[in-house]
């Protein structure tokens, strides 16, 4: 199991248990982290699915994900939820939320498929399963805070999957959705319907949207990996892509090692290469976006794509 997510949700899951009564520390067998500032400190996927299951052992609420989940608040989101609440539109919220999702919630990057019956979020299971309390957890914080920002309490998705196996009992994610909930399904969705997009956010602040994009752009690229392989790697992949040679062979060969070497090593540090080679692509697309001069054929060429299109 790959990926990995703030350390704010951590602080979430230690609130949620204190304002129930409970002794987070003794529930959790580890002290709550510090509060992280710079907001970029994360834990693996691994370990945030062994705390939610000491969590969900000790309070016994049914679907205790969703409980938590409807915890969150602004704070907690970090920038991305100052970010997404002073957009002048629903639609617009969604893109920046695709956009920056991994600055908390690191897994298979979200895909948004529109089509007449709506907008669709989906995650996949290519870097594993984090499993129901996680999924559901994840699904609960996007709702919730979707019904604060856009002004609708009563908001509802018009369809929500899960992938993991069906519960024992569905009443408590049908009454949270409010729309029906499917399991055992491939893939993860999130279905909205399209009229909702075009809403207004009643907290729009272009001047200050503008500033806290900004921020966010520069905390993404400062999202540089620390260690010596995955910055050499990411340098190699950045030098690749206009060749259109970014493959797992070729950077291995310029690590000089062997594709299974650079695979093992990858996976001791619980990183998929190709989600990788998306951040660099992403990270890349970004500054040649904010050059004038630069045509989309040419960015397509530069990002290693066969054309615009």
């Amino acid at each position: 199991m790959q990926g990995r997510v703030a350390i704010s949700l951590v602080h979430l899951l230690h609130d949620f248990l204190t304002q129930r009564g409970f002794d987070s520390v003794q529930v959790l067998r580890e002290a709550r982290p510090a509060e992280d500032p710079t907001l970029s400190q994360y834990i693996s996927v691994r370990r945030w699915t062994g705390l939610l299951t000491r969590a969900d052992q000790a309070v016994g609420i049914p679907a205790f994900g969703l409980a938590l989940g409807a915890s969150v608040t602004a704070a907690q989101l970090g920038l991305l939820g100052y970010l997404t609440r002073h957009c002048p539109t629903v639609g617009q919220a969604l893109a920046r939320i695709h956009k920056y999702e991994r600055r908390l919630y690191e897994t298979y990057p979200g895909r948004t498929r529109i089509n007449f019956d709506g907008v669709a979020l989906e995650w996949g299971t290519d870097l594993g399963r984090p499993g129901q309390l996680a999924d559901e957890c994840a699904l609960a914080m996007g709702l919730t805070y979707g019904r604060e920002i856009s002004g609708l309490p009563n908001l509802n998705p018009t369809e929500v999957c899960f992938v993991n196996p069906a519960p024992p009992s569905l009443q408590p994610y049908l009454d949270f959705f409010g729309c029906p909930v499917r399991f055992a399904a491939p893939r993860t969705v999130f279905r909205l319907p399209y009229s909702l997009m075009a809403r207004r956010m009643p907290r729009h602040e272009p001047t200050l949207m503008v500033l806290l994009e900004q921020q966010a752009r520069e905390r993404l690229n400062r999202l540089q990996p620390t260690d010596p392989l995955l910055a050499s790697l990411r340098t190699i992949m950045a030098r690749l892509l206009p060749e259109g040679k970014a493959t797992l062979a070729s950077c291995a060969l310029r690590l000089h090692c062997s594709q299974r070497t650079l695979q093992r090593k990858l996976q001791s540090r619980e990183v998929n290469f190709q989600t990788l080679l998306d951040e660099v692509r992403m990270q890349l697309a970004d500054s040649y976006l904010a050059d004038p001069h630069l045509k989309l054929a040419e960015m397509a060429l530069l990002l290693g794509f066969a054309d615009q299109a």
